[in-house]
């Protein structure tokens, strides 16, 4: 007896594809990575004002500890910006399906969890999507999430610090590229480099790039500002301290979080949130063949977070090449997302 062939039923007993993956970035075993992340890491540790980049907040562990902010109830952008997808799905995958993108490329930049990406896949319907992000490992366990409640969808992780360039390898659709950057990442700039990033962005050269889905931070009162980066619980002042033991592992340092406390204020005159650890006694940091003696309040600067206007953002897409702009907010204005069609 001949049974009836159930290709439905057939499809969904075959295991799920595995997203693929491209590493390129490993400062802990490739010996030319492992060099520049100790030359970048040294000359800001020796800069009159010590600093260090806030992709190195991005080990595993800080990964999770940023997880954990996104749910705090003081840190609203998270919730914010999700909210504005929710109610504006439509429409992006409209303004995007008017641009004759159907099965367009979703380019995640700083993809971290994935979760923001995984709302909009079911709107976008992407033909590929490739999640970026500097923590490796963590990545590989979120692309693998992905790929369970999307197994049909070609994925490619890419381990990158794209801060330091955006080449993206073969294995990237060339065709339809959207770039996809929430968070008010772009904040962590300053204004000038976040100029040339959207231009490298925008620039022809990068394939056949069509546009960016950009969520930014709006300003607003400066006790909401502080209080999300400052939560009573001190998750945040962990993800910041954990800087200190990433860079003790990357480095070979002595940096003892004991001696440091987290802080964060609005600097109005910047239009910026700053995060800073601040030696709360006096000592000597050693690493490599290179040591810093700090002062009792000295600083280490850990990040910049830069809220704008929405008038201000629309102007600097432009200025970098952009020439097809929209915008939805919430109804507070708290936060906005962007659509920068080149």
């Amino acid at each position: 007896m001949n049974l009836p062939l159930n290709i439905s039923a057939l499809s969904l007993q075959l295991p799920p594809a595995s997203p693929r993956f491209v590493d390129l970035y490993r400062p802990d075993s490739d010996t030319e990575a492992m060099c520049a992340t100790t030359r970048e890491l040294t000359k800001g540790l020796l800069a009159p004002t010590a600093t260090v980049s806030p992709k190195f907040f991005y080990n595993e562990l800080g990964s999770k500890l940023f997880e954990a902010i996104t749910g705090l109830d003081e840190y609203y952008p998270t919730r914010t910006e999700a909210g504005i997808f929710e109610a504006a799905h439509t429409h992006i995958a409209g303004t995007l399906a008017e641009a004759g993108m159907r099965r367009p490329c979703l380019i995640d930049l700083g993809a971290g969890n994935c979760a923001k990406a995984m709302s909009l896949i079911p709107h976008l319907q992407p033909g590929q999507y490739v999640p970026v992000d500097i923590s490796v490992d963590f990545l590989r366990d979120a692309a693998e999430q992905v790929q369970n409640n999307f197994p049909a969808l070609d994925i490619i992780g890419l381990g990158m610090d794209f801060s330091a360039g955006l080449e993206l390898p073969d294995e990237v659709q060339a065709h339809d590229r959207v770039f996809f950057y929430p968070g008010s990442s772009l904040g962590n700039f300053h204004p000038g480099q976040a100029l040339q990033f959207l231009q490298h962005i925008a620039d022809p050269a990068q394939g056949k790039a069509r546009g960016l889905l950009l969520g930014i931070d709006l300003v607003k009162d400066t006790a909401r500002l502080e209080a999300a980066y400052d939560d009573a619980l001190g998750v945040t002042a962990a993800f910041n301290k954990n800087l200190l033991l990433n860079i003790n592992g990357l480095l070979g340092s002595d940096f003892d979080l004991r001696r440091w406390r987290h802080v964060a204020l609005f600097n109005t005159a910047q239009s910026r949130i700053e995060m800073h650890l601040e030696a709360t006694s006096d000592q000597v940091v050693c690493w490599s063949g290179h040591e810093r003696h700090f002062q009792a309040g000295e600083r280490i600067h850990t990040e910049c977070s830069y809220k704008y206007t929405e008038e201000g953002m629309a102007a600097l897409l432009r200025q970098a090449g952009f020439r097809h702009i929209k915008c939805w907010t919430d109804p507070d204005k708290w936060f906005a997302v962007f659509w920068a069609g080149v």
